[in-house]
């Protein structure tokens, strides 16, 4: 077996502010869960020009503050977890485009989630969660609001619509429930003012089975996980938000390549990082990854 150090690690995006205990926590765990090393990135932005007096020291500021924010959330996760592997790495560049490069060799990526609006995502050097969620060749986790652990058994939420990218929502799903001893609620929601001239008993019926078709054969690999069906009819953002409320996390799959304004990250994914109630996963679609 290849050792930890060699192994695809979790990365940690590591903010300008205070570092999110809630994100910091949540990769920390995972990475101690999984038994891989973290590696927590902070980035700054790359001066355009050579930089003189104010600009200059401003941007040593820059540099100073990124180490400090490093060395805390490297000291959140020692207490944690006193023996995981940690490592800090200060980058300059674009936060959201040095994340993505170091998805390319990740397990995951952990954010925390500055509760943008969606102009200010556009406009904000510092916004990460939308670009990278739609760019990363790795799942990408957003911890905007705990994990709920309150609900017996805890569970995860997947939405499924019959796409190659909820398909591999529904692997990593199963593996992130298994791992947590959850059970999975895999949910289809359409919405029938979009399917004209069909009957909606028979659209319940072909959703299910292609449902149940979806999720079928993980049974075998993940037998403790208990899954359950859902079709609903409605929003797929407001349904899926709403089972989020008391969920350990929820997972969606991703449809395609996003641009670095993340304005092709995808309505549902999108919708999500603004409306879920706790941690949201977003997994790229299989021709997303390295060598597909």
């Amino acid at each position: 077996m290849a050792s930890a150090s060699k192994r695809r690690p979790i990365v940690l995006g590591v903010d300008a502010r205070e570092p999110g205990r809630l994100a910091t926590s949540w990769a920390a765990d995972e990475a101690d869960r999984r038994k891989l090393p973290l590696v927590m990135v902070h980035a700054v932005p790359k001066p355009a020009r050579d930089l003189h007096g104010f600009e200059r020291r401003h941007h040593e500021e820059l540099h100073h503050n990124g180490r400090q924010m490093l060395d805390k959330a490297a000291a959140l996760t020692g207490e944690r977890h006193p023996d995981l592997e940690v490592t800090s790495t200060l980058v300059e560049g674009n936060p959201g485009q040095a994340l993505c490069r170091q998805s390319r060799h990740a397990e995951l990526v952990v954010l925390g989630s500055r509760r943008l609006s969606r102009t200010e995502e556009l406009l904000s050097t510092y916004s990460v969660a939308v670009p990278v969620s739609a760019q990363a060749a790795c799942p990408v986790v957003v911890v905007r609001d705990p994990e709920h652990i309150t609900q017996d058994p805890p569970y995860l939420v997947v939405g499924v619509d019959g796409s190659p990218a909820s398909a591999a929502a529904v692997d990593v799903a199963f593996d992130l429930a298994a791992r947590r001893g959850a059970a999975l609620r895999a949910i289809w929601v359409w919405q029938s003012q979009l399917i004209a001239r069909v009957d909606e008993h028979d659209a319940v019926q072909t959703l299910r089975r292609l449902l149940t078709e979806t999720t079928a054969g993980h049974a075998d690999r993940y037998p403790d996980v208990k899954l359950t069906h859902e079709v609903i009819r409605g929003h797929p953002v407001e349904e899926l938000a709403k089972a989020s409320a008391h969920a350990l996390a929820v997972v969606v799959g991703r449809r395609g390549h996003g641009g670095f304004t993340g304005m092709r990250l995808g309505s549902v994914p999108h919708g999500l990082l603004h409306h879920a109630h706790c941690p949201i996963v977003t997994v790229p679609r299989p021709a997303d990854e390295p060598g597909a």
